[in-house]
């Protein structure tokens, strides 16, 4: 099990630059040692910037697992009217985020102290490259603090890889949390999954 999924590197880090095509937006970025996908763009994130639509241009926008901040400096490309905020468990990574995201807004949380801040937070989309290999019971209840927070009829784009259970993650949330989760995209042995909130 990798750390980064649940505690903050220790140790120096090896910060360096990178450079990444974003939805078409060729960007720089700084990544470091002890955060997912430190060494590329990973494929599942390339995966769910490539298929997904735009987003609101507008509202509040969610990077749920933001790692450096792919996806949600992709949000704040693609939006700049709207609020991006990006949530992550690891301070590397939020620091990261934060020095990506600087120039477009990004503001970076850690969960608890976002919904401390504002308890009664509603979403007009959310994108995330879930942690997967947290395990089921974290991820679970990941995704039932989150997805229920969407507006009605606000989508949640989340991407899953085909061999990491995607299929019965999407029986799950129409199951266990009452809304529509549909396949949208396939590529790469990755699946993107779609949620509507009610």
């Amino acid at each position: 099990m990798s750390s980064h999924y649940f505690t903050s590197p220790e140790g120096p880090g090896r910060r360096r630059t990178l450079t990444v095509t974003l939805r078409g937006t060729r960007t720089s970025v700084q990544v470091d040692s002890g955060v997912f996908s430190a060494e590329r763009l990973d494929p599942g994130t390339t995966v769910l910037l490539e298929t997904v639509g735009d987003p609101p241009p507008s509202g509040i926008l969610l990077d749920l697992g933001c790692g450096w901040g792919p996806i949600a400096l992709a949000l704040a490309q693609a939006s700049p009217g709207a609020r991006v905020l990006a949530v992550d468990v690891n301070e590397r990574a939020l620091e990261l985020t934060r020095l990506n995201g600087a120039g477009h807004g990004v503001e970076a949380w850690r969960p608890e102290d976002l919904l401390g801040a504002e308890p009664d937070l509603r979403l007009d989309a959310l994108w995330s490259n879930p942690p997967i290999r947290i395990g089921k019971p974290a991820l679970h209840k990941l995704l039932r603090t989150w997805l229920p927070r969407l507006r009605p009829g606000a989508l949640a784009h989340l991407v899953v890889a085909k061999n990491l259970g995607s299929d019965s993650l999407q029986r799950w949330i129409t199951a266990e949390l009452g809304l529509t989760a549909d396949r949208v995209a396939s590529a790469k042995g990755f699946r993107v999954l779609q949620v509507r909130g009610a």
